[in-house]
C-alpha cells in the first residue's frame, strides 16, 4: 500500500486488497471509504469483499463509488458528509488516490482556503489545480464564469506590478491591460527603514492603490486563488475567470511571522518589533528613543529575503542613534544572522565592519529565531554551525528587531507556474516562465538568484515590457535583466553603503567613483535614498519614466 496522508482526518491510496484491510486497522484507521466502481479493472476486488474485510476487525466501510474524469457536484457532497459522520480517521481509496484526493478538495472548498486544498494535496502527490475553479466556487461546478479578457493581465499591483503595466503602456498604448490586487494601499517599503530610523513618517511611504494605476489599467479588486495556465486563465476568489493572451505574475513575498513561535502575539509590545510592517516600524523608533541601557537583538532568517541588508540597516541605525545620545556604551547590540556571513558582496564588507566596531556590536552567526516570549523577554534560537549537531540557545532582550522568515504567497507555490521551491520558475534572463510561453515573472516572487528588492523590480519592469512587446510582434526576447539589485545600507544617519551588484555578485555600480564609491560610506548615497529615490519611486518607476534603467539588448537581438 502506498499512503498518502491528506489531511489528519484522511488518508488515500491507490487500489487496496481485502488482505490490506488489516494492516489500515493497526495503522488506526477507523473507516473505509471506497471511490472505484466495481467491475473497473480486471484484477480489482469487489467493494464486498473490502466490506466484508473491514467489519471483521471493526471497521465501517462505504462505497461512494466515481466514474473516471466525472465527479459530480453530490458525489463530493455524499463524501464530506461520509467523512463528518464516520469514525475517524478515515482512509479512502480509487485506482490511483486522484478521485479521493478530488473529493476531498470539493468537500473541504468552504471551510479551508484554496491554497491550503491545493497544498495538501500537492504535499501528497495530487495536483488539483484542474479542479480550483469548482473549489473556488465552494465545491460547485460553476455555471457562469463570467469571464474578462485583457491582452495582458498583471498579478499583483505593488512595484514590479504597477512598473511593468506603466512600461507597457509607454510602448503599446493599445494594448488591453488588467492589474489583479485586492489591495487599498500601495507601499513605498524602501521607506521603512528610514521611519524606524525616526527620518521618515509613515504617512509618507503610502498611497491609495486607486492613485497609482496607470491610465488606460483596469483595476481588478481581487484576490487570486489559482491559475489555468493550460487555459490562459486567472481564477479569483468567487470563481470569477480573468482569461490573457500573456500573463505577468508579480505579488510579491509572504512574510511568515508564523513561522516563529509566539512571535505574532508579541508584535508591537513587550519591545519586539520590525521595520518589516508600516504599523511596526513607528514602534521601531519608539523603542530606540526609549532604550537607555539594556540588550538590543537584531534577527536575520535565512535566505531568501527581500531586502537582505534591511536587518542590518535597522541595527545600524540604531546603533547610531544611541551613538549621538551617548548611551551607546550602556546597550548590548547583538546581530543575531541565520547566515554565516554579514553581507553576500565581499566588497561591501570592510565598510560594514568598521560599523560593527563603531557601535559594539556582538556578531552571531548562524543563529536562527525560532521562538519568542514577549512577556518574559526571552527569544530562542537554534544555533546551526557548520559540521555541528544543532542547538538551541535562549537569550534575553530589552528590544528586539526582528526580520520574518519569508516564503512564496500561498497561491504562487502550490500552482503549476512555482518550481520545487514554491517560486516562479523563469529564465533568469528574459524573465519568461520556463515551460508557459506566455507567461513572465519578476519581482520577490520568481526564482531567479538576485537579490529581492525594490530597484531589481525598476530594472525588470522594463525588461519584462520589452520582451512582451517584442512576443507580440513575433520576435523572441530582446532584453535581457543582469540581475541587477541595489541595497543602500544605512550606516549612521548621513552616511550610506550603496551596494549595487548583479549576478555573482559582480557589482553594477551607477555612478562614477568619484561620484559615489559604493564600497565606503557617502553622504551623496544618503542624499539619494533619503531625497531623489523616493520621488524616482513615484513619479519615474511607477509611471514608466525608466530613468537609469532602461534595459539592456540581448546582442543577437541587437544585430
Amino acid at each position: 500500500m502506498e499512503l498518502k496522508r491528506i489531511s489528519s482526518e484522511l488518508t488515500v491510496s491507490p487500489q487496496i486488497s481485502a488482505s490490506d484491510v488489516e494492516t489500515l486497522k493497526a495503522k488506526g484507521f477507523r473507516a473505509i471509504i471506497c471511490n472505484r466502481p466495481d467491475g473497473e479493472g480486471a484484477d480489482q476486488p469487489s467493494f464486498e469483499e473490502i466490506r466484508s474485510a473491514a467489519e471483521k476487525v471493526g471497521m465501517e466501510a462505504r462505497y461512494i463509488p466515481i466514474t473516471a474524469g466525472m465527479v459530480r457536484d453530490e458525489d463530493a457532497e455524499l463524501f464530506g458528509a461520509a467523512l463528518d459522520e464516520m469514525p475517524g480517521p478515515v482512509f479512502a481509496y480509487c485506482r490511483s488516490g486522484t478521485r479521493s484526493a478530488t473529493m476531498w478538495s470539493l468537500a473541504k472548498a468552504k471551510s479551508l482556503p484554496m491554497a491550503e486544498i491545493l497544498g495538501a494535496t500537492k504535499a501528497a502527490g495530487y495536483d488539483m489545480n484542474g479542479v480550483a475553479r469548482r473549489i473556488a466556487n465552494g465545491g460547485k461546478t460553476p455555471t457562469d464564469t463570467g469571464d474578462a479578457k485583457y491582452d495582458v493581465v498583471i498579478v499583483g499591483g505593488g512595484a514590479g506590478g504597477i512598473s511593468v503595466a506603466a512600461s507597457l503602456k509607454s510602448r503599446a498604448p493599445d494594448v488591453s491591460i488588467a492589474i489583479i490586487d485586492p489591495a487599498d494601499v500601495h507601499y513605498y517599503q524602501p521607506g521603512w527603514t528610514m521611519v524606524g530610523g525616526g527620518i521618515f513618517d509613515a504617512q509618507d511611504t503610502a498611497k491609495t492603490m486607486a492613485s497609482l494605476i496607470p491610465k488606460g489599467v483596469k483595476w481588478i479588486k481581487a484576490a487570486v486563488a489559482a491559475f489555468e495556465p493550460a487555459n490562459n486563465a486567472v481564477i479569483l476568489d468567487g470563481c470569477r475567470v480573468v482569461k490573457y493572451d500573456r500573463l505577468v505574475v508579480c505579488p510579491g513575498i509572504k512574510l511568515a511571522w508564523d513561522k516563529i513561535e509566539g512571535l505574532e502575539e508579541t508584535l508591537g509590545r513587550n519591545g519586539v518589533t520590525s521595520n518589516y510592517r508600516y504599523d511596526l516600524a513607528p514602534y521601531t523608533w519608539q523603542l530606540v528613543q526609549e532604550l537607555r541601557n539594556g540588550r538590543a537583538l537584531f534577527t536575520q532568517p535565512p535566505m531568501p529575503i527581500k531586502c537582505a541588508g534591511a536587518p542590518q540597516k535597522a541595527m545600524y541605525l540604531s546603533g547610531d542613534a544611541w551613538f549621538r545620545r551617548g548611551v551607546l556604551k550602556d546597550i548590548d547590540i547583538q546581530f543575531m544572522n541565520a547566515g554565516g556571513v554579514l553581507f553576500g558582496v565581499k566588497d561591501y564588507v570592510p565598510a560594514l565592519e568598521n560599523y560593527v566596531d563603531k557601535y559594539g556590536v556582538t556578531l552571531n552567526f548562524f543563529h536562527n529565531l525560532v521562538a519568542v516570549d514577549g512577556p518574559a523577554k526571552t527569544a530562542t534560537f537554534e544555533v546551526s554551525k557548520p559540521d555541528t549537531a544543532p542547538t538551541r540557545i535562549e537569550v534575553e532582550f530589552d528590544m528586539m528587531h526582528v526580520c520574518p522568515p519569508q516564503v512564496a504567497p500561498d497561491f504562487i507555490s502550490v500552482s503549476p507556474l512555482a518550481d520545487a521551491a514554491g517560486w516562479v520558475d523563469v529564465d533568469q534572463a528574459t524573465l519568461r516562465h520556463k515551460t508557459y510561453d506566455n507567461i513572465w515573472s519578476l519581482g520577490d516572487v520568481m526564482n531567479a538568484p538576485n537579490a529581492k528588492t525594490a530597484a531589481a523590480a525598476r530594472k525588470q519592469a522594463p525588461t519584462v515590457a520589452d520582451n512582451i512587446v517584442a512576443d507580440m510582434a513575433g520576435k523572441s526576447a530582446v532584453s535581457q535583466y543582469d540581475g541587477y539589485g541595489s541595497c543602500p545600507l544605512t550606516v549612521e544617519r548621513g552616511k550610506i553603503v550603496l551596494a549595487e551588484f548583479g549576478y555573482g555578485g559582480v557589482l553594477l555600480p551607477s555612478f562614477p567613483s568619484f561620484l559615489v564609491d559604493g564600497t565606503k560610506p557617502s553622504r551623496a548615497a544618503w542624499f539619494l535614498k533619503e531625497k531623489l529615490l523616493p520621488p524616482i519611486y513615484w513619479q519615474a518607476m511607477l509611471k514608466g519614466k525608466e530613468w537609469m534603467a532602461k534595459p539592456e539588448k540581448i546582442k543577437a537581438a541587437a544585430e
